[in-house]
């Protein structure tokens, strides 16, 4: 697939860069709520039952209703996107309505709405990133897919890992004076930022980004196949990307339900096991770009089965960790690993994507990557009772399991 010439920054696509901020702010936006949502509703600030469960199985359901529903959606959004060949107007649908659901959180006073809310943030998100995710495909060369999907997370990853900190300062240093109205606490002040990151990517979207003008409506009928219509594979090497990517986003959670083991294990406190977990994400926002740029040069399927080989001892290491550095060394390698996975398998999609498909065919990967952050946080909760080293073996055995899938399973580019 060819890209209409675009102006550039910084060696980048404007578009891109663009999309990338837009997606950092909405992703900031949205990742406030990780932090706000439990707080809020453990104020007393909203209402009722729901079915007699517990107030903490309830945060943890309005939590988990945001992947599951955006999950459900991005294969159908996808599909959409791509028989309207209209990627740039199904972000900015996904923004806006990002918009109105952060800004009612003001207004939520049940878990009801609660959940309506949520579901409608779910919707959102599958239209907002699967459009963006075949936009960025579509606007790259071969020679430069890899470079743009990495500086695309990139700014996406900084935008999740800065709201939950922009957040609790909100939070804690609330109420606020505010003209006309009066003081606001601090959870109606972070609704209210989230509401207006979103208002600012949909503007910054509509002024900087462009369909490319190849883009046309697909008419094609979109089969989403597991096995391979080549003799040489069993699966359809999307589909083995989907399930690598699965793989290596499962590792990004084992920490996530077992922090209280974490923390007992090395003697640490909530501020340093919050370092743990960012060094990942810090890591894979860093590095992305440049391992995007190299596979662009050297190929990527050499990457991506280097990157789930080098998960394999980093995730064991970190169930053998005995002191606080030993894990955030081990994450902060986990993330250089992963991202040697991520953006080479989104840009090794893109080469292997009929043109007009992108956004369906690129949701097999943007679906398996949130459920498996959900699946990761599952298996640790399980796991951790046979022993804490249990979790990350787990992690080990699958990346190891991963780096066969596509060693066997995928080709280096669409030709082979």
């Amino acid at each position: 697939m060819s890209a209409t010439k675009s102006s550039t920054l910084f060696g980048t696509d404007r578009r891109v860069i663009a999309l990338g901020v837009a997606r950092m702010a909405d992703a900031m936006g949205n990742s406030f709520l990780i932090v706000v949502l439990p707080l809020y509703i453990a104020s007393g600030s909203v209402s009722g039952e729901l079915f007699g469960f517990s107030e903490s199985l309830i945060t943890g359901l309005v939590l988990g209703l945001y992947g599951l529903v955006s999950s459900a959606f991005q294969p159908f959004a996808g599909r959409l996107s791509d028989k309207a060949g209209k990627r740039r107007s199904f972000v900015i649908l996904g923004l806006v309505l990002f918009m109105f659901a952060n800004f009612s959180y003001v207004l939520a006073d049940s878990y009801e709405i609660l959940f309506v809310i949520r579901a409608a943030q779910g919707i959102a998100a599958a239209l907002t990133i699967t459009a963006s995710i075949a936009l960025v495909s579509e606007v790259s060369r071969t020679e430069t897919r890899g470079e743009n999907m990495g500086v695309y997370n990139s700014f996406r990853l900084i935008g999740f890992g800065a709201g939950p900190l922009l957040s609790g300062i909100l939070v804690e240093a609330g109420p606020y004076p505010v003209p006309y109205i009066g003081e606001i606490n601090g959870f109606i002040a972070s609704f209210c930022v989230a509401g207006f990151m979103a208002l600012i990517s949909g503007l910054l979207v509509s002024i900087m980004v462009s369909d490319p003008e190849e883009t046309e409506p697909s008419t094609e009928k979109m089969v989403f196949r597991v096995t391979s219509d080549s003799p040489d594979y069993t699966l359809d090497p999307i589909f083995a990307l989907g399930l690598a990517t699965f793989i290596m986003s499962t590792g990004f959670a084992l920490l996530a339900s077992i922090e209280p083991q974490i923390n007992e294990r090395l003697s640490q406190g909530a501020f340093i096991f919050s370092i743990q977990f960012s060094a990942l994400v810090g890591m894979l926002a860093l590095v992305q770009p440049f391992v995007g740029r190299l596979s662009d040069r050297y190929g990527r399927k050499v990457f991506i089965v280097a990157g789930l080989i080098g998960l394999v001892p980093i995730t064991l290491a970190q169930g053998l960790s005995t002191e606080s550095w030993h894990l955030i060394t081990t994450r902060a390698l986990q993330g250089i690993s992963a991202a040697m996975v991520f953006a080479p398998a989104l840009a090794l999609a893109g080469d292997l994507t009929k043109a007009g498909q992108e956004g369906a065919q690129l949701s097999v990967l943007t679906v398996s990557f949130g459920i498996g952050i959900s699946f990761g946080a599952f298996i640790s909760g399980f796991a951790i009772r046979f022993g804490f080293i249990a979790p990350f073996a787990i992690g080990a055995a699958l990346a190891a399991l991963g780096a066969i899938l596509v060693q066997t399973q995928v080709p280096k580019k669409p030709d082979d």
